[in-house]
């Protein structure tokens, strides 16, 4: 009987343990929520808070003392190339097309991606009011060739625009950060061609292997759901053939800190190309956790160790207070007094191209 009585415990002892091993996680093995990742929402770790809103935008805007350029009377600065290219034509290794803002077309081999498409006459959420794009689209959207992919770094209206997406439809495959799917299911965009990406996450199809990489801004489209989505900037590593592959990356909109590009610089050794955005930094109180301005968007440039970098978000929206031409001419003061560590920056003219070697 003690030795029946045994066994009934042995084997009981051994079923809760079995059960317990099914019901819970040794505390050494549970992974950490990401830093980026708050209770109310996502958050920038490095950076200061950003705590500006639309009203206090309006405010600033037009019931301060704070100086803006007016920009109606600077249109003659906007440069516009004078010659435009056939975007359709198949060149090789890869060429980079500026259409204003944060807008890329990058083609190599006949693979396309576009970067936050914004092709509206403004960057709103209303047709009629909000800021205008001040120089004319260098080629009307019915020109762009088929796109394979987009990617978009976050949801304000001058990165993620819906005459765009509703254009492209559901050619392209859409890589975007987290939170912004359903808002592209809702626009009527195949759920299977969205794909949302945390940052370090990566996914790949054909020649590219798209990463969603860290930056420091927020998000927002409405009154009530500031930094429900995720922004990301991109890196893209390309595979132009068997022989030959190009890593680029893609800033989106961001501030700047000094760790997040750094941690990138050193993922990845050789970054060949990256878009980076110079303007719509003043003024700097305001401006500063959100927007680099052309010193710090030199900065990033050194940080990630690219070897060509150009600079956009600019001369193409009026949504600050620096006049028109001042980031390119920043720039180019940053690069002439030996602020570059290595490689090139420069800037193109709207509806610019340049290939990349």
């Amino acid at each position: 009987m003690n030795a029946v009585r045994r066994g009934v415990v042995r084997i009981t002892l051994f079923v809760f343990g079995l059960m317990a091993c099914s019901t819970s996680t040794p505390t050494d093995v549970l992974k950490p929520e990401p830093e980026h990742h708050g209770e109310g929402g996502y958050v920038n770790p490095y950076g200061p808070p950003n705590d500006k809103n639309v009203f206090d935008f309006i405010k600033m805007r037009w019931f301060s003392s704070e100086p803006f350029a007016d920009h109606t009377e600077e249109l003659d600065q906007i440069q516009v190339a004078e010659q435009l290219v056939d975007l359709s034509a198949v060149s090789a290794p890869l060429t980079v097309t500026w259409l204003g803002h944060s807008t890329f077309l990058l083609e190599s081999n006949g693979v396309r991606v576009l970067t936050d498409p914004i092709l509206s006459q403004r960057a709103s959420p209303i047709g009629f009011v909000g800021p205008e794009r001040l120089a004319p689209m260098p080629y009307a959207v019915e020109e762009l060739p088929a796109i394979d992919y987009v990617i978009i770094s976050h949801n304000h209206y001058d990165h993620l625009d819906a005459f765009s997406i509703e254009h492209l439809g559901n050619q392209p495959q859409y890589i975007v950060p987290l939170g912004l799917k359903e808002w592209f299911v809702d626009l009527g965009i195949d759920a299977a061609r969205v794909h949302e990406l945390d940052w370090w996450q990566h996914w790949a199809e054909g020649p590219i292997r798209f990463t969603a990489t860290p930056c420091q801004h927020w998000s927002g489209r409405g009154l009530f759901d500031r930094n429900q989505t995720l922004w990301a900037s991109w890196m893209l590593e390309w595979s132009l053939n068997s022989n030959s592959k190009r890593t680029i990356w893609f800033g989106g909109d961001t501030g700047y800190n000094n760790v997040q590009f750094k941690q990138i610089g050193e993922k990845w050794p050789q970054v060949d190309l990256a878009l980076i955005p110079i303007g719509a930094y003043a003024p700097r109180w305001f401006m500063q956790a959100s927007h680099v301005n052309p010193e710090e968007a030199v900065q990033i440039h050194n940080d990630i160790g690219s070897r060509f970098s150009i600079g956009m978000h600019w001369s193409t929206f009026q949504l600050s207070a620096e006049p028109l031409d001042e980031p390119r001419q920043k720039l180019v003061e940053a690069v002439a007094s030996g602020a570059l560590e290595q490689g090139e920056f420069i800037t193109l003219p709207i509806g610019g191209q340049v290939e990349v070697d």
